[in-house]
């Protein structure tokens, strides 16, 4: 390293060297790892040792706001160094688990040279000055528990949405943080890199999977006994008691709460009767009830599960200075009447990642020299769903030896996980759901939902079918199965594809060839479409 670089580190958090028995303490640390600190070993120490957390000394070092790379240099050196030292020292273990806490143990175990209070160098100043926000800094020891929340270290793209998510939370002061999307698009990742790139704004960080559907107060008690250990649970004698204990535990310290597959505790559509579909006649579908309210069945939590809905409620419209973050397939109706742009309920519909990150995540399955065209049909089928593009990149490895064009000469985009994923996401919609995912599949072009009303409920009174058609198309646009653009509704091409292929099982008893099937499935499905039109005295409209 040049004299000049070297230089420019040591001046760097200079305070460091006049409270700190930095070169004492450059040799013990030595010492432990059994070789000299790097100077960037020594940069971060200093930087840690002047009270500035992993995100300030990534903006002074680096001018990033991203600390990612400082956190992987703590948490795989500095950090062992120092346990390791003082637990030699003390003669018991010492952890250090947040960098909150150096100091104070360093000083504890007498590196510090006096009491008196750092001051912070000129650039720490002018970082904080620059980054200043009504936000009050946590300074106080750091408690974290990551539950089973998945590595990440494989995470790719969504600057722009981790940017967005951070400055709901960190400046806007969200309450509640709802993220959205469809099985496979990455929504459990982007919860925990979201919550690692914020952790240093917290006192508490807790990341919990509601994936086996625990009980409310389960959760209850757990977030309980993290937050405010000294309480006793047992005074709380309801659920309701236990959700007040937590909103008190939210006001008094600065908390962030991830609750994955928040999805797992709702239901809908698995009860509902048949609309019994034929190809082979141009009869009106077959309703076996007066009532049309069984075609539609609402977001609802499964039954014993409601009252997660009234800690929405709580958490959404009670002042607390904390954040609690849903990650859900599906958006229940108590975040649809809290969100607003200038409330501090937000939610964010995750889409897929865009053909160059996709391309990321084929290589990192082991693929070189993709070419062009194989990378762009991978991407133009899966849409960069990064679930759908690793399955598809493991079968292909395991069953065409790793030959991207063999596997897309079989033309099957929908098969095992991938058609397991959305079978249980399709599985829960309305019947009249469904009828309408089966148009957008066969009619392909976006449309409006002017045209939708007038073409794709025969059999039911303009004035009904209008209701019908725009409660439907909003529970799918709250179980992120469409998209939409212009006012215009589509699926995503795998979607697509998925739902030719269950209209065919369901029309034809034998199988034959794929693409004979598509076409008579267009034609036919589209001829009954007009058979119901003419016999109702509908007349199709252009798309509005």
């Amino acid at each position: 390293m040049a004299a000049n670089d070297s230089n420019q580190i040591e001046e760097e958090f200079v305070e460091a060297k006049n409270n700190w028995e930095l070169e004492k303490l450059y040799v013990d640390l030595a010492s432990t790892k059994g070789k000299a600190l790097t100077p960037v070993e020594k940069k971060f120490l200093r930087g840690l040792l002047c009270g500035c957390s992993p995100a300030e000394i990534a903006s002074i070092v680096y001018q990033s706001r991203s600390s990612s790379t400082v956190r992987v240099y703590l948490s795989n050196g500095l950090y062992k160094y120092i346990e390791e030292m003082l637990s030699n020292q003390a003669g018991y273990s010492v952890k250090v688990k947040n960098w909150s806490r150096v100091t104070h143990l360093l000083e504890k175990a007498g590196y510090k040279k006096g009491r008196l209070q750092l001051q912070p160098t000129i650039n720490v100043r002018k970082a904080q000055k620059e980054q200043e926000t009504d936000l009050v800094k946590i300074r106080s020891i750091q408690i974290q528990d990551w539950g089973e929340a998945i590595d990440v270290g494989g995470f790719y793209g969504r600057t722009t949405e981790l940017a967005k998510t951070q400055q709901w939370i960190v400046q806007e002061r969200c309450r509640l943080l709802v993220l959205l999307g469809m099985g496979g698009i990455g929504k459990t990742a982007f919860s925990v890199k979201l919550a690692q790139e914020i952790q240093d704004e917290f006192e508490y960080v807790i990341w919990r999977s509601l994936r086996l559907a625990p009980t409310l107060e389960v959760i209850l008690d757990r977030l309980i006994q993290i937050l405010c250990p000294k309480i006793d649970t047992q005074i709380a004698q309801t659920v309701d008691d236990k959700i007040s204990l937590l909103i008190n535990c939210l006001r008094s310290s600065r908390c962030l709460i991830v609750l994955d597959r928040f999805d797992s505790i709702l239901v809908s559509g698995e009860n509902n009767e048949e609309i019994e579909y034929s190809t082979t006649s141009s009869t009106n579908p077959s309703i076996k009830n007066d009532s049309l309210s069984y075609l539609l069945s609402p977001i609802q939590y499964r039954q014993g599960y409601e009252i997660y809905g009234e800690l929405i409620r709580r958490v959404g419209e009670s002042q607390h200075q904390s954040c609690l973050v849903l990650t859900s397939r599906e958006k229940t109706q108590e975040i649809t009447s809290l969100e607003g742009e200038k409330l501090p309920v937000h939610s964010l519909k995750l889409t897929g990642l865009s053909k160059p990150e996709s391309l990321l995540i084929i290589e990192a399955k082991g693929f070189t020299n993709i070419s062009e065209d194989e990378s762009r049909i991978l991407f133009d089928w899966y849409a960069g769903n990064p679930l759908f593009i690793k399955l598809v990149a493991t079968a292909i490895q395991e069953l065409f030896g790793g030959n991207i064009d063999e596997f897309l000469k079989q033309d099957t985009v929908v098969f095992g996980d991938i058609r397991a994923t959305l079978d249980e996401q399709f599985n829960r919609l309305s019947h009249l759901e469904k009828h309408m995912v089966y148009w957008l599949a066969v009619n392909q072009d976006a449309v409006s939902v002017r045209k939708l009303q007038e073409n794709s409920i025969p059999g039911l009174s303009q004035r009904l079918s209008q209701r019908l058609i725009l409660e439907a198309m909003e529970l799918l646009q709250k179980r992120s199965l469409i998209e939409s653009q212009a006012s215009h509704f589509s699926l995503s091409p795998v979607l697509m594809e998925y739902a030719l292929e269950r209209l065919i099982e369901e029309n034809f008893k034998f199988s034959k060839e794929k693409e004979e099937n598509l076409l008579m499935s267009h034609t036919i499905f589209a001829t009954q479409l007009k058979d119901y039109m003419e016999e109702s005295h509908i007349k199709g409209g252009d798309s509005a």
